[in-house]
Formats: C-alpha cells, sequence, structure tokens
C-alpha cells in the first residue's frame, strides 16, 4: 500500500514537472513595448547636410511571433518636422506638400526575429505614394528598434528645393531612420 502511494506522488509531480514544460518547437511571445517613435530626414545640399526630424509620443505593444497584434501603425503630421531652421523647415513643407499631404504614415507588419534584430515588412506612405519593403531590417539596441531608407526624392516624384537662382540645391537622395524607442 505504501508503494502504491509513492508511486502515486511521484507519478503526480512528475506529471506537473513534464506538464509544465513547453515543447522547444514552439516559439514564446515576445513583446516590444514602444513608447515614443522618432523619423529623421537627412540629406546633402550645396551648401552642407540637412537633418529634419520628427518625435511622437506613441504608446503600443507589437507581439512578436503572434497573430495577436503584430503589426505598429501611425501616422506622421508632416508639419510637424523641424529641421532647426525655418526657411529649411518651410522648404521641406513645400517639397511634400504639406498642405496637398498633411500626413504620412508608417505601417510596420509580420515582426519576426533575425537573429538579435528583427525583420518585418514596412509601409511607408508619403504625398500620394506607398513604398512597400518585404524583408525590412529593424536593428535591436537596449533602448530602440531602428531601421533606414535610402530614397531618392525622385522616388516619390518630387523635386528637391533648389534656392537662390540655383546657387543652393538639394540633392535628390534622402535617408528617412526610423526609430522605435522601447520602454
Amino acid at each position: 500500500m505504501f508503494r502504491r502511494f509513492i508511486f502515486l506522488i511521484m507519478g503526480l509531480a512528475i506529471f506537473f514537472f513534464l506538464g509544465s514544460a513547453k515543447p522547444t518547437f514552439l516559439t514564446d511571445d515576445t513583446t516590444l513595448v514602444i513608447n515614443k517613435i522618432k523619423i529623421e530626414i537627412t540629406g546633402l545640399s550645396t551648401v552642407g547636410k540637412y537633418n529634419c526630424s520628427n518625435t511622437l509620443s506613441i504608446k503600443d505593444t507589437i507581439y512578436i511571433n503572434s497573430v495577436k497584434k503584430n503589426a505598429f501603425n501611425t501616422e506622421i503630421k508632416m508639419s510637424s518636422f523641424d529641421c532647426g531652421n525655418k526657411i529649411m523647415t518651410k522648404d521641406l513643407q513645400g517639397t511634400v506638400k504639406v498642405k496637398q499631404f498633411p500626413n504620412s504614415s508608417v505601417c510596420i507588419t509580420d515582426v519576426k526575429p533575425s537573429g538579435k534584430n528583427y525583420k518585418c515588412k514596412l509601409n511607408f506612405f508619403i504625398t500620394d505614394k506607398i513604398l512597400k519593403y518585404k524583408d525590412f531590417i529593424l536593428y535591436n539596441s537596449d533602448d530602440k528598434i531602428q531601421g533606414t531608407l535610402n530614397l531618392k526624392f525622385s522616388d516619390l516624384e518630387l523635386e528637391p528645393p533648389v534656392k537662390m537662382a540655383g546657387l543652393i540645391k538639394v540633392k535628390d537622395d534622402i535617408i528617412i531612420n526610423f526609430s522605435l524607442y522601447k520602454n
């Protein structure tokens, strides 16, 4: 009788121990809690480098490898970009046609781990153009994940600004950096 009792207790202990173990072939749902997004547009002109940025306070959670909510979508108010100079800010707003297209949007979906970084699908909507990237890399660091787009104004069917009868010309190449800050 005592042996049966011991076998019963040991059997229950093994059942609870193995019952709580997760199979190794299932991936864990990892979450990314985003509290801020910063978008920077940089490029060159005949008078030097320029940098325009916009920072948005946003609270959102992305579930990695999950069907719960594996997307991050936000609207960007184009009039909130600051280039550190009123004239340059006004030129950027004129170039991206801020009166006609006041908002852009960024949509990041299907986020999956890729080593210590992440791969995702990125849709970037600016003016009336949608740029789609299938395997966009988001680089992971302690406080943020970030990605970079190398574009041309001509990709967006926009003309780079030219001032002072052509003395100041903005180059066609632009770099857009996305930084999503984690909690």
